[in-house]
């Protein structure tokens, strides 16, 4: 199901309306002759879970609008024949103010230690994100946005242009019938607490 991404970020929109990932520069993928779009966006599905996977305690999350758009070339902008696919995780586990730069820490160990190259962060207090890269061309995201809730992003290269279906894993939480972005209305006894991590705790940044 190929529909408009009506709820994706500012930074995935511009990535992959004007080339392919994020700042993926329009090139093709190393698999784009091979692979194809819906192939692609079930890797990024594959990805944002592993990723869920070196989190504990585990995270409520959902989908989010998820979206994809064709590759071009050129100032005329000529299609190839390829397009850029993007999957959203909603995180709906309140995560608190003392726990998010711990949350964050996690997830860029866990891309590391899977030989994924950290290409930019933001330590900013209010909208922290870390920005990373796969060596097969996939471009990953995790940002912080309203309220402390996290998002987590992943997009392909450029892969041969195919309709992309709506991601077949299953959420550990309800979909709610609320306006986009649904708002982190889990608690958690760990991440939503308001204490201060003890020093030495694994998951401290």
């Amino acid at each position: 199901m190929r529909l408009p991404r009506t709820a994706l970020t500012l930074l995935t929109l511009a990535a992959l309306t004007a080339g392919c990932g994020l700042g993926g520069g329009g090139s093709r993928g190393k698999g784009a002759e091979t692979m194809n779009m819906q192939q692609g966006a079930t890797r990024a599905d594959a990805i944002l879970q592993e990723t869920l996977a070196a989190v504990t305690p585990e995270l409520r999350w959902n989908h989010g609008s998820g979206g994809d758009s064709g590759c071009t070339k050129g100032i005329a902008g000529a299609p190839t024949g390829t397009g850029a696919a993007g999957r959203d995780i909603i995180v709906l586990t309140v995560v608190s103010e003392q726990r998010r730069a711990a949350l964050l820490g996690v997830i860029e160990r866990a891309w590391k230690d899977r030989g994924y190259k950290i290409t930019s962060t933001n330590p900013s207090k209010e909208v922290p994100w870390i920005h990373a890269s796969t060596p097969d061309g996939y471009t990953l995201s995790v940002q912080v946005g309203g309220e402390g809730q996290f998002f987590l992003e992943a997009a392909t290269p450029c892969l041969r242009d195919h309709p992309v279906q709506d991601p077949t894993t299953k959420p550990n939480t309800p979909v709610r019938n609320v306006p986009f972005p649904p708002r982190p209305d889990v608690q958690d006894e760990y991440w939503s607490a308001t204490t201060s991590l003890p020093s030495g705790s694994p998951a401290a940044p």
